[in-house]
């Protein structure tokens, strides 16, 4: 019976430390939180508990742009889960593995770890889709700002943050630079009274894209440079790609085509290196554009035809009208069975089943 009391009181303690570090990471005292933690990971003899503070150090490492410090808590983390003997640690625990190699840039093993994911019984993921239609990327980080202002008094202002700074994504897209200018400094303002360098580096170069949709290149140019400072730092080289990619769109504002090339040429070295089809689809779209305006037509048509290999690698055409997704803004919707089409085209479909999978899609899903 002492023995029950006493892991019980192990238990509580543990608890109680957890939350203890979350109140000191909400009040934007990291180091304090990440030490109580730690202490927590040394000392506890608890499975579970020490499972959840280590999905704690995941989170804020992850937040802080650590992401190798992310990938060994990671594998401390599992190891822990097949001790548990959970499904639901197991899966969670592997998410945790593909999130830390998927900052690594690491896609094999990302891709890997969440097929386990996929095939361990029990476990439901939802899967997001790379599509063009900016009223949906608006809409949800606008309920999740609202959700922060309804019901976030205690909640971390990184919540908040986030949300600003995809709105500020969705508003340039849209064409409303003024919209997007005020979330992404509210985004920025939070993330340098958090130390928050991943999202500093994300502000930076939304901020860049904003002055490039105005065409002010000289204002745009510094903030490239100083987002792919960061993201070389923190070792994001999906951002470096699209800082390279916003570069070279500046270049050919000012006609310095070969200039443009230089920056294509290192995001396409990038891109290649990783395996990012949606980079390489991007800068062969932008190549296509250059070689058009020299008037060199031998590269124009093997850029066409890299832009169309890539269109039908990553199957970004609708199943029902054949047409390519991702070239202009258009009203898309995802079936339960992760097809996706234009939403005209399933409006006027008529059917109830996938034309792709020919399941049934009674209640449609979001891209």
């Amino acid at each position: 019976m002492r023995l029950f009391n006493a892991w019980e009181m192990g238990q509580d303690q543990t608890k109680q430390q957890i939350e203890k570090g979350l109140h000191l990471y909400q009040s934007n005292q990291t180091e304090k939180a990440l030490q109580v933690w730690m202490r927590v990971l040394e000392k506890s003899a608890d499975p579970a508990g020490r499972f959840r503070v280590l999905g704690c150090l995941i989170t804020a490492h992850a937040e802080m742009g650590r992401y190798k410090d992310m990938l060994k808590f990671a594998v401390v983390q599992i190891d822990t889960a097949r001790e548990l003997e959970d499904p639901n640690y197991l899966t969670e625990g592997y998410l945790n593995l593909a999130r830390s190699n998927e900052k690594l840039c690491e896609f094999q093993k990302t891709i890997s770890y969440c097929k386990t994911c996929l095939n361990m019984q029990g476990t439901t993921v939802s899967l997001q889709l790379n599509g063009q239609d900016y009223e949906k990327a608006l809409f949800f980080p606008c309920k999740a700002a609202e959700l922060v202002n309804d019901y976030g008094a205690g909640w971390s202002l990184k919540y908040r943050a986030m949300s600003q700074y995809h709105m500020a994504v969705a508003y340039r897209k849209l064409g409303r630079l003024a919209d997007a200018m005020d979330c992404c400094e509210e985004s920025m303002k939070i993330a340098l009274q958090h130390g928050d360098r991943p999202l500093q580096a994300l502000c930076l170069l939304c901020f860049a894209d904003i002055h490039l949709s105005r065409r002010d290149v000289q204002t745009a140019f510094p903030r490239y440079d100083s987002a792919m400072s960061i993201m070389t730092e923190i070792g994001n080289r999906l951002g470096q790609i699209q800082v390279l990619l916003g570069v070279a769109k500046c270049w050919m504002i000012q006609k310095e085509l070969d200039k443009a090339l230089e920056s294509i040429e290192k995001a396409q070295e990038l891109a290649e290196g990783l395996g990012n089809k949606l980079g390489l689809l991007k800068l062969h779209c932008l190549c296509e554009r250059i070689y058009r305006t020299k008037g060199l037509q031998r590269e124009l048509r093997d850029h066409v035809v890299k832009f169309h290999e890539c269109v039908e690698e990553m199957e970004l055409y609708c199943g029902m009208c054949g047409e390519s997704i991702g070239e202009k803004n258009n009203q898309l919707q995802a079936l339960p069975c992760s097809h996706f089409f234009h939403l005209k085209c399933l409006q006027t479909n008529g059917t109830r089943g996938c034309p792709n999978c020919r399941r049934l899609s009674v209640k449609p899903g979001y891209v």
